[in-house]
């Protein structure tokens, strides 16, 4: 009997630190959401990355604006074909319950520079603040 409950017991121990993933690759797992739900126009997946009241923030036509991430995205984006675009994180930095990530979205005519903060909330990382810049890569 104590073989047994010994054995559930390490089969437990190990099941859970096998699944258990670090802040690190849950940052990155939510970045993902939003990049790969971005590139393939899935709307569902791109504000499942979002916390509800996300601030998205940014220059439009030199002014500045301010809107609700989920909001913006989900009445923006549209089932359609896969965008055309090569995603990239180049930095995370986590301390604690706060991260902030640097992401490019390369298309072929200009580039998307975002700056994310997340925090984890509930256990789970979530994007609290998105801003960016559009760099125009046409000659």
């Amino acid at each position: 009997m104590r073989f047994v409950i010994l054995f559930f017991s390490l089969t437990l121990c190990l099941s859970a630190e096998l699944n258990a993933q670090t802040d690190y690759e849950q940052v990155v797992a939510t970045l993902e959401n939003y990049m790969i739900g971005g590139t393939e126009n899935d709307a569902e997946r791109v504000v499942s990355a979002f916390h509800p009241q996300a601030m998205m923030k940014f220059i439009r036509d030199g002014k500045y604006v301010e809107t609700n991430a989920a909001e913006f995205f989900g009445s923006r984006i549209k089932p359609g074909p896969k965008s055309d675009r090569i995603t990239e994180i180049a930095s995370i930095d986590i301390t604690g319950h706060a991260a902030v990530a640097k992401l490019l979205l390369k298309y072929t005519d200009r580039t998307f520079i975002d700056y994310m903060t997340l925090m984890k909330i509930d256990g789970q990382w979530k994007i609290i603040n998105k801003s960016f810049f559009v760099e125009s890569t046409s000659s």
